[in-house]
Formats: structure tokens, sequence, C-alpha cells
């Protein structure tokens, strides 16, 4: 039933004083109460009744009592008229217009155990369908382990059930698994204490091991009976087991995934067995080798969602093989340094693409940018891939520089490469670097003079360059 509907009941003689934009709020129960604050023990749609005990008597009160009321998500406040309602200040009647909340005075004659058991009647007639509802919800176990349903088949079947939209999402509104839609960030409660009830429908906690995973979100079908709260909460609870599982599947696959990777980079893999190892990890069609820096492992997780991929922690390095715009949903992270190979298809040697994407990374950390592709470098793409003759071309250009700084501890190569980058500005380089410009100036006459090559020489810059762009391949300036 609605408000307007328990208004029109003429035994009950009860008027609107104000909140008329309400009256098509659904009422699922009546409760007395007198306390100031009885919003911890509502589940909403209810109407509170009042002898007034609990009405405050100033103006900013009485309005901060309706804002609570309202916000628990309650249908309608009944007032016993003449008893102890305190006078009601126009601030009152303000606050349940602009927020619809209906106002209903009940005459003295009336006992507020017949407005109660007006609504149990109306309400009765529901409890078998909601009841029948609840144990089909149950049965959503019984479909998990013997139908072995897809995640989006099994809530599409909760919805019929239960007569709402289901909506899933994490905090911060990302969807929750695969399949079933996020809301608008705008139902997204504020925090898990937030009452259940909300416009058109009610928003739960969906619970994990790690405390709350997200929200379900139900909002009521047109033309369906809706099933009420408990069957909510069952939904809410088969989300969290559709969860837990789908984590529990998803974490064997990343330790399998990080294993295959492992061997992938040892190249203790055929051609043939590597395509059949990715493609278990639906990984297929052009590939690339991503490095990340900078952030945890958790960040990097998040950032790829369900795309498919392997992943395999070095040292502070965390290695990501899959589709070549991973790179790019990486590089979207805060404080992060990412750099990603050339293309490849599945079965290819990662010898190359490991020492393309260790450049690009440091190339990426080295700049301070967020992402830098390796494909993106109009001067190592002319490089050869062939490792001797890298070696060779860092060993004839910067040889001495490189032992110099070895033995001493120094940082000429760096400096160098650093003034490269940034187009040879040496204000730049320097604030890079942390030291002073006249520093710079210093390290890049002693590069020159340890290695017979002046840097203002067209012929001799260009011969650094793509020096030093070897020794970045061959990991050397890591």
């Amino acid at each position: 039933m609605t408000v307007g509907e328990l208004l029109s009941y003429p035994a009950l003689r009860m008027r609107l004083l104000a909140g008329s934009a309400g009256l098509g709020r659904p009422v699922s129960w009546a409760h007395v109460s007198e306390l100031d604050d009885p919003t911890p023990w509502l589940l909403g749609t209810e109407v509170i009744m009042t002898t007034g005990l609990a009405i405050p008597r100033s103006a900013a009160g009485q309005r901060a009592y309706l804002e609570r009321l309202d916000d628990a998500g309650i249908a309608a406040l009944a007032v016993s008229a003449q008893l102890h309602v305190p006078p009601l200040r126009q601030a009152f009647f303000d606050t349940a217009e602009r927020r619809g909340l209906p106002i209903l005075e009940v005459p003295l004659a009336v006992p507020f155990i017949a407005v109660a058991q007006e609504i149990a009647t109306a309400v009765r007639e529901d409890v078998g369908h909601r009841l029948g509802a609840q144990l089909q919800v149950f049965g959503a176990l019984h479909w998990l382990t013997s139908e072995k349903l897809d995640t989006a088949t099994l809530f599409h079947r909760l919805e019929r059930l239960s007569g709402y939209d289901i909506h899933l999402c994490t905090p911060q509104g990302r969807p929750l698994l695969p399949g079933v839609p996020a809301p608008d960030p705008s139902a997204i409660p504020a925090s898990v204490d937030a009452p259940p009830t909300i416009a058109g429908g009610f928003a739960l906690p969906v619970p994990s091991p790690g405390g709350t995973a997200g929200f379900l979100i139900a909002f009521e079908r047109e033309g369906t009976r809706p099933a009420g709260l408990a069957v909510v909460q069952h939904i809410a609870t088969v989300a969290a087991l559709q969860l837990a599982m789908v984590r529990t599947e998803r974490e064997t696959l990343r330790r399998e995934g990080a294993e295959i990777l492992a061997e992938l980079l040892q190249e203790a893999l055929s051609p043939a067995a590597a395509r059949r190892r990715l493609l278990r990890h639906s990984i297929e069609g052009e590939i690339a080798l991503t490095v990340v820096r900078g952030v945890t492992e958790d960040a990097v997780l998040q950032a790829l969602e369900d795309r498919p991929y392997l992943l395999l922690n070095r040292g502070e390095d965390r290695y990501v093989l899959g589709s070549p715009r991973l790179g790019e949903a990486i590089g979207t992270l805060p404080g992060v340094a990412a750099g990603t190979s050339r293309p490849f298809l599945p079965g290819a040697s990662l010898r190359v693409a490991q020492r393309e994407a260790l450049w690009a990374v440091s190339h990426a950390a080295a700049s301070g940018r967020s992402f830098v592709r390796y494909s993106d470098d109009a001067t190592g793409r002319w490089l050869p891939d062939d490792p001797a003759a890298l070696t060779a071309l860092v060993e004839h250009v910067l040889g001495e520089a490189l032992r110099y700084d070895a033995a001493h501890g120094s940082r000429l190569v760096r400096s160098v490469r650093t003034w490269l980058e940034r187009d040879r500005r040496t204000d730049e380089a320097a604030a890079a670097l942390h030291i002073h410009p006249n520093t710079l100036s210093y390290r890049l006459r002693r590069f020159g003079e340890l290695t017979g090559r002046d840097l203002s020489a067209t012929e001799a810059f260009a011969e650094v360059w793509l020096a030093i762009r070897a020794a970045g391949q061959l990991g050397l300036l890591d």
C-alpha cells in the first residue's frame, strides 16, 4: 500500500498536514516511537507514529528530526492530535514539503493500534509472495553448484524472481562482478551504515572477508511485485558468495599466469606450447610486454580489471603480458612509470620484447612520463636487435665514460642522457638531476673529454644519442 491509500481509509480519519508530494511512498509497516532518533532501528518504508514526545520544541530541532527520519527512508510521520505535540514551527512544515515527507494527523479518538492493524491487513496478502521469492532465492545456491551458471545469467534469474533490477558496484562505483551493471553513482550510499531504503528500492553492502566489497542496488521493476527487503538481503548474500568464487578463480589464474610468464621470459616453452598456454588465458592476436614501476600490484590489478593478461613480479618491477593497450590503462595510475614493447605474436621469443620494455620504462622514469611505448622512439627503432652489435656500439662510444662512472661513482652518462632527453636544456635537465646547472655543465665537458666527442657537433651528438639508446636497450642505464 501507499501513504495515499492509507490516508483514504475512512475509519482512520487521518488528515494530511504537509508533504503531499510523498503520497506515493510505499508502506510496509507502522510502529510507535517516542525516541528523538529511532533511525538505527528502522529498515525504511515504515509509518512512524508519535504522541509528540519525540518532537523537539525548537524550529532547528524539528527540522533536524524530520531530516533524520527522511534520510532513514520512512514512508510517513503520523502524529496524534491534542496529546503531547509541541507547537509545530514553520520550519517543520517547510522541511516536510521540501522533502516530500507526508505528515499525517491521527485523531485522538483513533488509537495507534488501529492504524497498525489496517497496515498489517493490507500487507498480509503479499507475505506469501515474498516468502516464495525468498525460498526461490535460496535455490540460487543450487544453481551455482549444479547448473554452473555464469554470473550474468544467475542475476538475470534473481531479477525475475525478486521484481528488482539489480546493480553491483565497488565503493568507488566500478562494476563488482562481470555481467552485472554498476548503478548510477548518485545511488551509491555514502557509507556501509547508511539506511537500506533509497528512492525506488534498496541499497545494501556486499560483505567480504576483508570488509565491505561494494554495494548491491535494487530498483523496483515496473509491472512486477517487488519481493521486499528480506529477499534483496538474500541476493546480497548470493552476490558475496559469487564474488568469493570469482576471486578464488582469478587468484588461481593469476598464479598460473605468473608461472607461465616466468617460463616465457626464461624461454623454457616451445612456441606451440606458449601459444596454447596463452590461449588458455584468452590471450591471442598481437600482444606486448609492459614493465611497470612505482605502484603496487593491487593498483595494477585494479587498472587492468577483467582484461586478459599475465602478471609477474620481479623485484620492484611488475611484468605484464597481454594486449598492447594494457600499457595505456596502467599509465593512468598516479605515480606510475610504465614501458611497453613493440607488438608481437604469441609464441615469439620475449628476449627482444623484454629489452624494449625495460628501455621504455627506464625512459619513462627518467623523463617523468607515466607511460612510454618503445615504438614511439624514432631513434631506437633504427637500432639493430642483435645484442652483440648494440654492445659494440656502446663500447665504442660510451665505454670510457661508463668505466669512469663505475670506478668513481659518478653519473656522467646518466647526466648526458637526461640532458639529451630534455632537448639540451641545461636548466631543466639540472633540475631533473637535482644538481646545479654549473655542475651539469662540468659533467658534459668531462664526458666529452673521456669519449673524445664534442656534443656541440652534429655528428658526435647523433653518435652519442644512438649509443645511449643502445645502452638503454641492453639495460645498462637502469
